[in-house]
């Protein structure tokens, strides 16, 4: 059966986006995961993959063409098969079609009363200026948690006003409303889970909105209006009480509603720094806490309130001779990480190569550049420097398996891997070859301060064309990593350590470093893989040249 691609919402603010290019044509065979298409947003192109194999058998618009979010974008099932259905209403008309036809001949036997509640979901939610439906937050999210709501259910919402915080599989970001009127209905607590496109919340007027038929609809099933108000009653109240629920620990004197007022990066680090957000007083507006109002917390104050979360895991007893386990929740990000990785390790042929390099020229330039440089510069800074420009000279290993074809970028955008808390997340580091050290180093530092307060935007996560993972920094002297899709190739940094070796007629003291290159065997051979360690080596071991 042919299945429907929207046109996705790839950014919190996007409502139409462009075709930037087809990288399948109709008629040609699609498998999951290929590349379709890229799709340009209000902030960044981004790629769209395939979900299903198949045949391409539709296209929405041409290259360069507009779509809005939620039209049909594209349409992938068996050839030949007949998707006339799916055109006449982008893929949502034909049941309703089907169901409006059918009582016209049975109407005198009694099945009337059947298509009249089949009417509700044939209501095509995206189209509803009162409903609001999960956005695809990221490029690779299905589905998002809800991670707080900011507005109950029975409260006036304003256009603008911060509607709930979405964690996905990389970020968690704010909601806004994009409209006025009153918050009649929450998709799911805070904690839950709701799919890309799922009903998320509605906004309107409680008189002219009829709550119940839309959930009915976006549930997929139709109920009598009778049963209506009940279960409307009775949903509003658990759903009003959740976000009272989530905030009574922390509840603040001089909050009127009853709930926390403050921004995710500020919960974010008074969560690091043990401040209790009920004792903070916010300087934003209807004094939501702010990251300067965390910062410029007294500590005096919070010291009690710190003392209470690093008491709690003394209260959990080790008993000698007691089994015991504890489960934890797998975060969005965790599953992404485990599918995406698992589906690169077990797909991709990897090999490894491993080179040690000498530092000591590198230790002794980092010195005196940063003596002059009004960013301090890491030897992790250097080696996105090194791997860049190698990359430029070695084109093959700056490159992706497309199935069909090998796909040579142009660009080098340089991922880096960082550790936070959920899991790892790489940002990027854009043209990095055509960047001083100073301006890597100063990115690098910014991007990674963004990934641990999980405010990366999704044009600083996406596009890597080649990634670097170090460990040094932890005592590691080598490891191997996996490829980061859509890579050919990873490179593992391990850490700087002295080794004796052999100077003149006597001995001496070096620095060394290991690094290890996980290739993918598809597009990268050895002996290329092999030639790119050597430049980068020479990069690395002559700082000066990659300064010219």
């Amino acid at each position: 059966m042919a299945e429907v691609i929207l046109m996705p919402r790839l950014s919190d603010t996007m409502t139409e986006g462009v075709i930037a290019a087809w990288h399948k044509k109709v008629g040609d065979s699609v498998k999951k995961g290929d590349l379709l298409a890229e799709i340009e947003t209000d902030k960044a192109t981004m790629e769209l993959e395939s979900y299903k194999d198949g045949t391409l058998l539709h296209t929405g618009a041409d290259k360069g063409g507009k779509l809005q979010v939620n039209d049909l974008l594209a349409i992938i099932g068996n050839p030949g098969e007949d998707i006339s259905q799916y055109l006449s209403g982008g893929g949502q008309q034909a049941p309703q079609q089907q169901t409006e036809q059918a009582p016209a001949q049975p109407q005198a036997s009694q099945p009337a009363p059947a298509p009249q509640p089949s009417a509700a979901p044939s209501m095509d939610l995206s189209k509803m200026e009162e409903v609001v439906l999960m956005p695809r937050l990221s490029d690779t999210m299905t589905e998002g948690v809800i991670a707080n709501w900011h507005k109950k259910v029975g409260d006036t919402v304003k256009k603008g006003d911060l509607l709930a915080d979405i964690e996905t599989d990389k970020a968690t970001m704010e909601l806004e409303s994009y409209k006025d009127g009153k918050l009649l209905y929450q998709g799911a607590k805070p904690g839950e889970k709701i799919a890309v496109n799922d009903l998320l919340a509605i906004i309107g007027d409680e008189s002219k909105v009829d709550v119940q038929s839309i959930v009915n609809a976006a549930k997929g099933g139709g109920q009598p209006q009778p049963q209506a108000q009940a279960p409307q009653q009775a949903q509003a109240q658990p759903q009003a009480a959740a976000p009272q629920q989530a905030a009574a620990a922390p509840q603040p004197v001089a909050s009127g509603d009853g709930r926390v007022k403050a921004s995710p990066l500020a919960k974010k680090l008074a969560q690091e720094k043990g401040i209790d957000l009920s004792t903070v007083q916010g300087s934003g507006d209807n004094g939501r806490i702010t990251k300067a109002d965390i910062d410029n917390y007294k500590p005096q104050a919070a010291a009690p309130t710190a003392a209470a979360p690093s008491a709690q895991p003394a209260l959990q007893p080790i008993v000698s001779g007691q089994e015991g386990f504890s489960d934890t929740n797998v975060s969005q990000m965790r599953k992404v990480i485990a599918k995406r990785l698992g589906e690169s390790k077990f797909s991709a042929p990897h090999f490894y190569l491993t080179m040690e390099i000498n530092m000591d020229n590198a230790m002794e330039a980092r010195t005196q550049m940063n003596e002059v440089s009004a960013v301090k510069i890491s030897f992790n800074d250097m080696v996105v420097k090194a791997s860049a420009m190698a990359l430029r000279k070695h084109p093959a290993v700056n490159s992706s398996w497309m199935g069909d074809f090998i796909r040579q970028y142009q660009h080098i955008h340089v991922g880096v891997a960082v550790a936070i808390e959920d899991g790892l997340i790489v940002p990027v580091v854009r043209f990095a070859d055509q960047k001083s050290l100073s301006q890597i180093a100063a990115e690098t530092k910014e991007l990674a301060g963004k990934a641990k307060n999980k405010k990366l935007q999704p044009n600083e996560f996406t596009g890597n064309t080649f990634t670097i993972s170090n460990l040094g920094m932890m005592d590691i002297d080598e490891f191997t990593a996996i490829i980061n899709p859509p890579d050919s190739a990873i490179m593992a940094v391990g850490r700087i350590k002295e080794v004796v070796v052999r100077k003149g007629d006597g001995f001496g003291v070096s620095n060394v470093m290991k690094v290890t290159l996980s290739c993918d065997h598809r597009s990268v051979d050895g002996a290329v893989g092999a030639s790119f360690l050597q430049t980068f080596k020479k990069y690395m071991e002559n700082p000066v040249t990659m300064l010219v």
